[in-house]
């Protein structure tokens, strides 16, 4: 049984999800979770292509009993293997004026942004913590987005998910980062050049954000030095106006 270091990826699909499973696979063994197998399976295919190796679980993470028993599965499947990082990608997104929100969408944001970035962190972090004899510091990485700073008119529920996020990635930062583990938050400030963006065009053709570029970014936050974490990154292209 193998007990190479694992990378645990929350919200995957056909574009960051799988760049960063790929990204990360090159040194781990990679565990993807995600609510359906219809995103699941085309990651583990991309990261088997690339060489590395990957497992799926089919997990919501705004449901309790759904991360325990991922994690559950994770433990079964990799036996004393330990948590290098973990990257909770998860998100869902909404733009409405605000009297049209509905509180269904509201309340669907709140749980995955909210709730599940509580769940997936409280199952993560006493992996990592018991995972600072490896090479890198055991890390955990959230998603962000221009709405984790700036509340635009007709995303309100859309924002109001991503600033508890961040507010939640500071605060286990300065509680957990004394104790070995880095925590981040990235702030993605521009459109991501993934399969459903692919109709959305600018004056520049390089006006997009790469996944594969916002992987190795991650990448290069795993990888610093207990002496040198940075808590917020902000990735946006060279024509983004902010």
């Amino acid at each position: 049984m193998s007990t190479k270091p694992l990378a645990i990826i929350a919200g995957v699909g056909a574009g960051t999800g799988l760049s960063i499973a790929r990204r990360f696979a090159q040194g781990y063994n990679v565990i993807v979770l995600s609510r359906s197998s219809a995103s699941i399976d085309p990651v583990i295919s991309a990261v088997e292509a690339s060489g590395g190796t990957a497992y799926g679980i089919s997990t919501d993470v705004s449901s309790e009993a759904s991360v325990t028993a991922a994690f559950n599965a994770i433990k079964a499947k990799y036996p004393g293997s330990p948590t290098a990082a973990a990257v909770f990608n998860a998100g869902s997104f909404s733009r409405a004026p605000f009297l049209e929100t509905a509180l269904e969408d509201w309340e669907r944001i709140s749980a995955i942004q909210g709730r599940g970035a509580f769940l997936f962190s409280k199952a993560t972090i006493p992996l990592l913590l018991a995972s600072k004899h490896l090479e890198h510091p055991p890390t955990l990485i959230f998603t962000g987005a221009t709405a984790s700073l700036k509340a635009s008119a007709n995303f309100s529920a859309f924002a109001a998910g991503k600033w508890a996020t961040r507010a939640l990635s500071q605060s286990l930062a300065k509680e957990f980062g004394p104790q070995g583990v880095h925590v981040s938050h990235a702030i993605i400030d521009g459109v991501i050049d993934i399969p459903r963006t692919k109709e959305v065009t600018f004056d520049a053709e390089d006006a997009k954000i790469s996944p594969d570029a916002i992987a190795d970014a991650y990448w290069h936050l795993h990888t610093q030095p207990r002496t040198a974490f940075t808590w917020e990154l902000d990735i946006r292209p060279y024509v983004e106006k902010w």
